[in-house]
């Protein structure tokens, strides 16, 4: 299968073989389905929420599911040389875990502005951490070092590889819910560069075509949103938004056209609306989630609640390294 660019798309039974694949190195993360009364008063009463709780995926995140996606296919003479890659922390803090894993060795690039929470988490993984001025540099600084060590370059998000990984998210999210008898009416999932989010999609679409896919972006981070608009991957100058994890600098061919293929629509949320259902999700399923991770229900709460009132909906909560000062500090309101 492919999108109509040429995109060759990731088939079930190539997702379900990669997942087999990683075997033990990623978990099945639980779904759990919410009854609660704060939540039903922020998405309305009839709305039913399932939770994809990635956050417990190894790394706190979604992101070992792609790094190790890639990294599995290097050969010997690559992983003596390891990895590279660029990330305000959820991707370096996988890169450091997958190096470990894998017996070899990762060099990451974050910004400066990167939560010292996270850097730290790379540095106890092993990684060797690098910062620089701005996530643009970022991307740049990584390219010389690829070039001057050798080292392969595990992108973030973009590439078939990855979207195979990611992909996992959708398999087990839409297995799980069936085997309580059940079928989700819709998804929503955020997205910093596309790869989770086209991931996702092309499994959901593939396995439930009635199921609708919607992608959530801070209005500080919308690459991917601009990029539906005007037809082509588009980029940001800055980012300006508390959930620094979905601050994708521009968006990429591959995800943006599996994304096209796939993802019913793209809404946005600002800062506050993360806020908010960072609270919630604290209040309602007593979880303690970075601001990406709140995202996806902050749309169900607010651009999405009256479209999907009424409707079965599973939220993909994806990744929670943060910090206790920095969750207080967002919590206030």
């Amino acid at each position: 299968m492919t999108t109509p660019d040429g995109i060759d798309v990731p088939t079930v039974e190539a997702i379900r073989a990669n997942r087999a694949r990683l075997g033990d190195l990623v978990i099945t993360t639980p779904v759990r389905r919410l009854v609660d009364d704060a939540l039903a008063r922020a998405v309305g009463d009839a709305t039913d929420v399932w939770f994809k709780e990635e956050l417990f995926q190894r790394t706190g995140s979604f992101k070992p599911r792609g790094a190790l996606s890639v990294m599995l296919d290097l050969d010997a003479a690559a992983l003596a040389r390891g990895v590279v890659g660029v990330s305000a922390g959820n991707h370096a803090i996988s890169l450091g875990y997958s190096a470990r894993v894998l017996g070899t060795t990762a060099t990451v690039v974050m910004p400066r502005t990167a939560n010292a929470f996270r850097v730290q988490l790379c540095r106890e993984l092993g990684a060797t951490v690098e910062l620089v001025e701005h996530v643009h540099a970022a991307f740049a600084r990584v390219q010389e070092i690829a070039a001057a060590e050798g080292r392969t370059y595990v992108h973030p998000y973009e590439g078939p590889k990855t979207a195979l990984g990611t992909a996992g998210v959708g398999i087990e999210f839409i297995d799980q819910v069936r085997a309580t008898g059940q079928e989700l009416d819709a998804v929503i999932v955020a997205a910093g560069g596309g790869g989770l989010t086209g991931g996702v999609a092309c499994a959901v679409k593939q396995m439930s075509p009635r199921t609708a896919v919607y992608v959530v972006e801070p209005e500080g981070a919308d690459t991917m949103h601009r990029s539906f608009l005007a037809g082509s991957p588009q980029s940001i100058d800055a980012v300006r938004t508390i959930a620094d994890s979905l601050g994708a600098p521009r968006c990429e061919p591959y995800s943006y056209a599996l994304n096209r293929q796939f993802v019913d629509e793209v809404v946005l949320v600002n800062d506050d609306q993360i806020r908010e259902a960072m609270r919630l999700t604290f209040r309602a399923a007593k979880l303690v989630v970075e601001p990406a991770g709140a995202a996806a229900l902050a749309a169900l709460m607010y651009p999405l609640r009256e479209r999907l009132d009424g409707q079965r909906v599973g939220v993909v909560v994806c990744g929670a390294n943060i910090d206790a000062a920095t969750f207080m500090q967002q919590l206030q309101p």
